[in-house]
């Protein structure tokens, strides 16, 4: 059974895609329909920079998403038949695109917008995150409690993998929780550099106008289900899924689960559309037998089409 896998923000890198679409018509005609649809060249950006452009929240999540979009449409052909597909945060939004619920040019809006909202949402209240290594779940979720009671918000926001976390909240909160994750025997506490405090409660200015965004779209029942990033199960209800997107902003991504929502549900093929391999990692991380290939550029098709193509 195949599983389709979509990162999320942070995957960006100057140059992403422009193999790809050197190298196929259906890539290079995704990257030009999304400049059509924003009306500036997203592609440009994508291929030569500047890297400052690219990590902009507002084009960082269009980006992730079209390069994903653009390898899918390469592979399709030779896909097969999909039980299940995931994103990480904004890659979300691109599995619901991969199981024909959300147009592509809708989508392309949608996270664009989302992107502004957030870095809004960051701008009116600064917030931050941490990648906390080597620490139970349990324990980093009572550090957030202790980090929070001293003022300001603090709260566990993506369930990477087993001993892989990350908080987000207000910058004193999160300071805070940094040195109580090291006093309670964390392996490694980073600060990420980010523009605000996502899938945090710092988030809420953001999910009235994403709610009334994803209100106003069409949305088609799935050809596979999606799992939900706040839930970590599988859902097939478009009703649902608009919901549950706009409550990702400000919940944690429990993507551990997920996974595990994957596994027992018989996905034993996994392939991660789109920049980096991020995700093919944290699934090593969660289930060291699971079969798993990240698909970004031409070798990564040849590669693909070789092992896995129309089997």
């Amino acid at each position: 059974m195949v599983g389709l896998l979509f990162p999320g923000q942070g995957s960006q890198f100057v140059g992403m895609g422009l193999e790809l679409a050197g190298a196929y018509h259906s890539a290079r005609a995704t990257f030009e329909e999304a400049d059509d649809v924003l009306g500036f060249r997203l592609s440009k950006l994508c291929w030569e920079g500047p890297e400052q452009g690219l990590v902009a929240t507002g084009n960082a999540q269009p980006a992730i998403l079209v390069h994903s979009v653009a390898v899918l449409r390469v592979i399709a052909d030779q896909l097969g038949p999909v039980t299940l597909a995931a994103g990480h945060s904004l890659g979300e939004f691109t599995a619901w695109v991969a199981a024909g619920s959300l147009g592509f040019a809708d989508a392309v809006r949608t996270v664009r917008l989302r992107g502004e909202l957030m870095q809004k949402s960051g701008a009116e209240r600064p917030g931050t995150m941490a990648a906390v290594l080597g620490i139970a779940d349990e324990v980093l979720e009572q550090v957030c409690r202790d980090a929070t009671q001293a003022g300001g918000d603090c709260v566990a926001a993506n369930y990477n993998s087993p001993g892989q976390l990350v908080i987000s909240g207000d910058v004193a909160a999160v300071e805070r929780a940094m040195e109580l994750a090291r006093a309670a025997g964390a392996r490694r506490v980073v600060r990420l550099n980010v523009s605000g405090a996502f899938h945090s409660p710092l988030m809420q200015v953001a999910q009235a106008g994403l709610r009334a965004r994803l209100g106003g779209l069409p949305m088609a029942p799935p050809a596979f289900p999606v799992v939900s990033n706040v839930t970590a199960e599988a859902i097939a209800d478009v009703g649902s899924a608009r919901d549950l997107l706009v409550r990702q902003l400000t919940s944690p991504v429990r993507w551990a689960a997920s996974m595990r929502t994957m596994l027992d549900a018989g996905v034993d093929r996994f392939f991660e559309l789109g920049p980096g391999s991020v995700l093919h990692g944290l699934l090593k991380r969660i289930d060291r037998s699971a079969e798993a290939m990240a698909i970004g550029a031409p070798p990564d098709v040849a590669a693909f089409a070789h092992r896995w193509g129309a089997s």
